[in-house]
């Protein structure tokens, strides 16, 4: 499961601001004093450390002055921040983060921003999202490695290529099953309706404005969907599709393996649909996620951190991290490889990926209150519970909410 699915999971119950004080020395990551005695640890997601360990031993051949432990973030990549945050001193010194904690995290001090040599590197091997997705205040915190986003799975024996390049058509033609309570699948098609989220670069606290006729018009559509025969509301989609009750559904590639043996033969993908929002035909979006590698600003060495991270987040590892989970490369260069370019997910994924498919995970702390919020309200919307003459009203609130600072 992705990062940001298992961070949605528990948003309500877990996830507070940060509003620790700063710990760390604010020097970029490789610039501190050097301690290369003590071995480096280095956390990722559980399923991950059995091969972790073999890129590790190759590191190590590169960098013989320099050991690693590979070990599992302890509450799964998904909660790095709080993992760090509990004490930074006994962390690990690179692990594994979304890319929307890095703001919080350098608010913090738990994370420095990496050397100006690192950051050009990052400019100049890697696709202009994902260095934007790791970048905090005009400085970068993050080595992205990997890319995560919602696209379409459908049947094609049910489905063919042109049906799905229409919601209307493809909810007339098939079901596609998804969950109107979650607000990282519903919410983007209120950026496709003309909205946005703490402004053009998603750290501007103000710069929120779904409360506007863009915002009724996004959920004008949200609540359509409840009379539209086509859609079919579920907490679990996959199950919808393996049944046969749905013949395409959005989700992401951490389900790819799962939805290659439901649908067998049949497996197809494709980039989000356009749809009809206030009138106008526009394209659907989704929230993008980067994977990224960040360093502990206590890590006793900073420049070998620093040299993992690198490694961690090359050509070759990623295409290594997309053999073995199906997950995108954000390298450009690895983008271009075979094993790539010929993979169907990884296309959806790409251009998924690009600006005018998708937005990218804000990273202020406010996001908090976003998640918490917006869900019940697109759930009521979707239900009919909250009413078209309560829209407004309700997009006021939520704007008011989450532009506290």
């Amino acid at each position: 499961m992705s990062m940001w699915k298992k961070l949605l999971m528990v948003s309500t119950v877990a996830l507070t601001a940060v509003t620790l004080g700063a710990c760390g020395n604010n020097q970029s990551s490789t610039s501190s004093s050097n301690n290369s005695n003590k071995p480096l640890t280095l956390w990722v997601a559980t399923d991950y450390v059995p091969w972790y360990k073999t890129s590790v031993k190759e590191f190590e051949k590169k960098h013989p002055n320099i050991k690693v432990k590979v070990a599992p973030s302890p509450n799964g990549t998904a909660n790095a921040k709080t993992d760090v945050g509990k004490d930074p001193t006994k962390a690990a010194d690179v692990f594994a983060v979304p890319h929307d904690q890095l703001g919080q995290m350098a608010s913090s001090g738990y994370i420095n921003p990496v050397s100006p040599k690192d950051t050009q590197n990052i400019k100049n091997n890697d696709i202009a999202v994902a260095y934007k997705a790791a970048s905090w205040k005009g400085k970068v915190y993050g080595y992205p490695y990997t890319s995560d986003i919602n696209f379409l799975y459908y049947n094609k024996s049910k489905l063919s290529a042109n049906d799905v390049k229409d919601w209307d058509t493809l909810t007339k033609k098939g079901v596609v099953a998804t969950d109107f309570s979650n607000a990282y699948n519903i919410w983007p098609i209120m950026f496709s309706a003309g909205t946005k989220l703490f402004g053009d670069n998603g750290e501007d606290v103000k710069g929120s404005t779904m409360d506007s006729q863009d915002g009724v018009n996004g959920l004008k559509w949200v609540a359509a969907q409840k009379d539209n025969k086509g859609v079919m509301q579920t907490s679990n989609a996959l199950n919808q599709l393996k049944l046969n009750h749905a013949q395409a559904i959005l989700d992401g590639p951490w389900d790819a393996t799962n939805i290659r043996r439901i649908l067998g033969k049949n497996f197809a993908v494709a980039p989000f649909p356009k749809a009809t929002v206030g009138g106008k035909q526009v394209q659907m979006k989704a929230f993008l996620g980067i994977g990224c590698f960040a360093i502990n600003s206590r890590t006793k060495n900073p420049k070998g951190a620093a040299e993992l991270a690198n490694f961690l987040t090359s050509k070759e590892q990623q295409l290594v991290v997309h053999k073995k989970t199906g997950e995108t490369p954000v390298n450009k260069a690895a983008e271009q490889t075979p094993a790539v370019k010929n993979d169907e997910v990884a296309d959806a994924v790409m251009t998924m990926s690009q600006p005018s498919h998708s937005v990218i995970m804000p990273k202020l702390p406010q996001i908090t209150v976003f998640w918490n919020e917006s869900a019940p309200l697109l759930s009521g919307v979707y239900d009919h519970k909250v009413k078209p003459d309560q829209y407004r009203a309700k997009l006021a609130k939520l704007q008011k909410d989450i532009s506290k600072k």
